[in-house]
């Protein structure tokens, strides 16, 4: 796909911010279910792609199977599914080849602030283009941004960090020519980009060492699905595609729905099946027992257990521990012990940002996104034509994105059946109990979740963690609801 950067126009019918999967994923649906919208999708960066061109660091691919996390309108095909980023994003390059995506696309356009005025029934966006700035309008405005920054991710302050002699990188700014060969590397992190980086960098370095304060579940899935190459040997691609993916959808939920029902038995399961792929010394107590109970925090995949194949082959170790300083030739340790390293890559986690770092106002006013409340987990209290994605933290990211362009194309649909050509969430009178938008206890979240916008626990304003939930509400159910207020736009006032 060429990234010629190309101006955007002045007004459209819909914004979409972010060119990732979410924001691809939006122009797609509504080049199918809303094809009477003009659109226009902004990209901050020069590239495609989101999370899947940033990262650059080795063996970043998917932590959830690419049945589920592909678009539902776009049948993943390939028998590997547990997939490297650059097959990822390959998928997305195709996705905007096959929905002639390419020139509503707008490279090195950051949005700046958005604000919505009720007079002329439309958003006014600043945007920054290199050195310049210039405002576009849209009657709706969709944020695919994600939920965290990408300027840079999170390290903490680490004391002593400036006396040592290595190198110090964080994934989210990788230098693609790094030389790891004979090296000793030390990943600071437990979670899903740490248990990638140690056994795509073993075979090379001289040692990896994951140094954790505190570990996480980790499952062992095969990278390639033997349901899906069995059904296509009996039955067509997309057929098999759209049973593999229904037996995946339902397998999650119901792993996720054991773990909350029964997390005494499952955290038996879970331990049982990495003490058989350690070796029979390696202590488990404390590096792969965590604290908490299954799904309280992501559980973490590795494909085909290469993790637990690096560790037995001794070009891997985990160690858990706290730091004590920094020291020239590697890491102290609370423990006394020192960690030596050559190279210190700090998987510490995301700068978590929403709605990209855009200021949202309403007729002038600047809204403080951690007073509003999520309507159905797309839209937001009092913030008229405005809708947003955020993906699952318990399944697929995509299975979300997909239910909720959706559901905004059926809205679009049923404002122009009617004739209206403005939609608000409105609490009114209604007694919310209000909970963070992302009830998720990884650190990465709670540093930040007070910033985002609030869920309740009624409806419509929760945001569910279940795709059948979603299915009913967002698929399934009606466009309209008490709390949802459509309106004419107003007449414009003649002299």
């Amino acid at each position: 796909m060429s990234t010629t950067v190309t101006a955007p126009p002045s007004h459209v019918d819909v914004l979409i911010i972010g060119a990732g999967i979410s924001g691809i994923g939006a122009g797609a649906h509504l080049r199918r279910s809303a094809p009477q919208k003009s659109f226009a999708i902004l990209e901050a960066r020069e590239q495609i792609g989101g999370t899947w061109s940033l990262f650059k660091y080795p063996g970043i691919r998917s932590d959830s199977d690419l049945q589920t996390f592909g678009y539902q309108f776009k049948p993943w095909t390939a028998e590997r599914v547990i997939a490297p980023g650059k097959d990822i994003l390959a998928y997305l390059h195709e996705t905007v080849a096959d929905y002639d995506l390419a020139d509503q696309i707008h490279f090195g356009y950051r949005v700046i602030s958005a604000d919505w005025s009720s007079a002329d029934a439309h958003w006014s966006v600043r945007v920054q283009h290199g050195s310049e700035e210039l405002e576009l309008t849209s009657s709706y405005l969709f944020s695919a941004t994600g939920y965290y920054n990408y300027a840079g991710g999170y390290t903490p302050e680490f004391p002593g960090l400036e006396n040592f002699a290595g190198q110090v990188i964080h994934p989210q700014q990788w230098p693609e020519d790094l030389d790891y060969k004979n090296k000793r590397v030390v990943v600071i992190g437990s979670g899903a980009t740490a248990m990638t980086l140690i056994p795509a960098m073993a075979d090379d370095a001289a040692r990896v060492t994951m140094l954790q304060r505190s570990p996480t579940y980790v499952v062992s899935l095969p990278s390639n699905d033997p349901i899906i190459r069995a059904l296509k040997k009996v039955m067509p691609e997309e057929r098999a595609f759209n049973i593999a993916r229904g037996i995946n959808i339902k397998r999650q939920a119901i792993f996720y729905e054991l773990c909350q029902r029964y997390p005494k038995v499952m955290r038996k399961v879970l331990m049982r099946q990495v003490k058989a792929q350690l070796p029979a010394d390696y202590p488990i107590e404390p590096n792969f027992s965590p604290r908490y109970n299954p799904w309280d925090e992501r559980l973490c995949v590795v494909p085909n257990g290469d993790l637990f194949k690096a560790i037995r082959a001794g070009k891997a170790d985990v160690v858990t521990d706290r730091i004590s300083a920094f020291e020239a030739d590697g890491i102290r340790l609370e423990s006394g012990k020192l960690l030596e390293a050559d190279i210190v890559v700090t998987a510490t986690g995301l700068d978590l940002q929403a709605f990209g770092g855009a200021e949202l106002r309403v007729d002038g006013q600047s809204v403080d996104p951690g007073q509003t409340v999520a309507y159905k987990s797309m839209m937001l209290s009092g913030i008229p034509n405005f809708a947003f994605s955020v993906g699952y933290t318990n399944a697929s990211w995509t299975l979300k994105v997909d239910l909720v362009c959706e559901h905004f194309c059926r809205i679009l649909n049923h404002m122009d059946q009617t004739g209206t050509q403005v939609v608000v969430p409105e609490i009114g009178d209604a007694q919310l109990e209000r909970r963070p938008l992302l009830d998720f206890q990884a650190g990465y979240v709670q540093r930040r979740v007070n910033e985002f916008p609030k869920q309740a626990t009624s409806e419509p304003w929760t945001v569910a963690m279940s795709y059948a939930a979603d299915r009913k509400r967002l698929l399934d159910g009606p466009v309209t609801d008490p709390a949802l207020k459509f309106s004419r736009a107003p007449v414009p006032v003649t002299a």
